[in-house]
């Protein structure tokens, strides 16, 4: 067994048959451990660095092969939690995905900085980039942290030629802004290694694993927003021209 099969880290869990999480049918590793404590996080269970299951990157990757036809048209995901605050376990994942001739991704807010986690950008495929908030001020109100690694990584995407999916959740009251998507939208038009931009509406459904957890949760009455709110917001960026 190869050095890199025996490189170590935390997964949470993982999905065998996803179909939100980049192109196509694919197999999705949530990887343990967050920087981030968003307010809407539907997975707080991931930020413990320390939970989890231990494993290697050859275990990971032998376990994803018999899925092969599955994801044939997709490929594996990394996904978490944060993939790259294990930056060697997930470049040495990705490593053994390229021999299986696996597509890969990586599901990354980009609170990492580049030069501790360049390996693994540079082995992936893709990259899936939640953009939080454009403002880093309302991005650490809403995070914790600011948002200039995120931001200085899409211009990194830009530079290389990446190919990128941007991610941005809709909060009611928050991010879901006719201004702020506005400002947003027109910020992402000029890259050209965008693919597709993915508008995500909040939603509450992870809410009893905060209760779980005895962590409270700030966003309890915050409606849900409505599917004639998210169609608004979408058509900013369709009239920015920006890919959905």
């Amino acid at each position: 067994m190869s050095s890199v099969s025996d490189i170590g880290g935390r997964i949470h869990s993982v999905e065998t048959f996803g179909a939100l999480d980049g192109p196509g049918i694919r197999y999705i590793v949530f990887f343990q451990g967050c920087l981030l404590r968003c307010a809407y996080c539907h997975n707080p269970d991931t930020w413990d660095c320390g939970d989890g299951t231990s494993t290697t990157a050859g275990e990971v990757v032998k376990k994803i092969i018999p899925f092969r036809n599955f994801i044939r048209s997709g490929g594996v995901t990394l996904s978490g939690g944060e993939p790259l605050l294990q930056p060697e376990f997930a470049a040495a994942v990705l490593k053994l995905c390229k021999e299986q001739g696996f597509h890969t991704a990586v599901d990354t807010c980009g609170a990492v900085p580049m030069e501790k986690c360049r390996e693994a950008l540079e082995l992936a495929d893709m990259l899936l980039l939640d953009i939080k908030a454009l403002d880093t001020e309302e991005c650490n109100k809403l995070t914790g942290m600011g948002n200039e690694n995120a931001i200085s990584l899409l211009r990194w995407c830009e530079e290389v030629k990446k190919p990128v999916w941007i991610r941005h959740v809709c909060v009611p009251g928050i991010t879901l802004d006719e201004g702020k998507l506005k400002k947003l939208a027109s910020f992402l038009r000029d890259f050209s290694c965008i693919e597709k931009v993915e508008l995500l509406p909040f939603h509450k459904m992870g809410a009893y694993k905060w209760e779980a957890l005895q962590i409270p949760f700030s966003l309890a009455d915050t409606p849900e927003p409505s599917i004639e709110e998210m169609s608004r917001a979408r058509a900013i960026f369709e009239d920015a021209g920006l890919p959905l």
